[in-house]
């Protein structure tokens, strides 16, 4: 089962939320920033007793349906970037309205208010981490990259890489490169 918690943003915020499960006696979950998987659920007495907790510290559980609506966002998010190549090639905003079938905005604020992060930003993130797949495993160049995930050229796939991780790409396949090296050399 899952659990959707707002304004979680921390470590600190996990441990709160860790600790309020323990007081109910549910050790196995799996929390992360605005999420909490339990196994084998909790009753509706328990999540009301959670939820009175979490509000003493300034959280709160989401409803299901926004919950849900959060999954189906994180889920088109995944597919269009790592399971599709002709989606990139679609304005992404306008894409996510029509299959959700909401507002922009409106879909950004839910998702920020459960992940602490933007849509774009998310979006973002998956679109680097795709990147970084390309370039480990399959060592395709980055001009093909670019084209692949849509940018409007190296340079802006450079700039958001560097943004995103710290290094640049050709600097992150380096550092691959030398531990494949070492690896081998040992």
């Amino acid at each position: 089962m899952m659990l959707y918690i707002k304004n979680m943003v921390c470590i600190r915020c996990k441990m709160v939320v860790k600790s309020e499960l323990e007081k109910l006696g549910i050790y196995k979950a799996i929390i992360d920033l605005g999420e909490v998987r339990i196994r084998g659920g909790i009753t509706s007495e328990q999540r009301e007793k959670l939820n009175i907790s979490l509000k003493k510290d300034g959280f709160e559980l989401v409803d299901e349906k926004k919950g849900m609506l959060y999954e189906k966002i994180k889920k088109i998010v995944v597919e269009m970037v790592h399971y599709s190549d002709e989606q990139l090639k679609i304005n992404f905003q306008d894409y996510l309205c029509k299959k959700l079938n909401r507002d922009y905005s409106w879909l950004d604020n839910l998702f920020f208010e459960i992940k602490n992060i933007t849509i774009e930003k998310f979006f973002i993130n998956h679109k680097i981490e795709k990147v970084k797949e390309l370039l480990v495993y399959y060592k395709i160049d980055l001009h093909e990259i670019a084209l692949q995930l849509n940018y409007s050229g190296v340079e802006q796939l450079s700039s958001q890489f560097k943004d995103v991780t710290g290094f640049l790409p050709s600097h992150f396949r380096e550092m691959r490169n030398i531990r494949e090296q070492t690896r081998m050399d040992a």
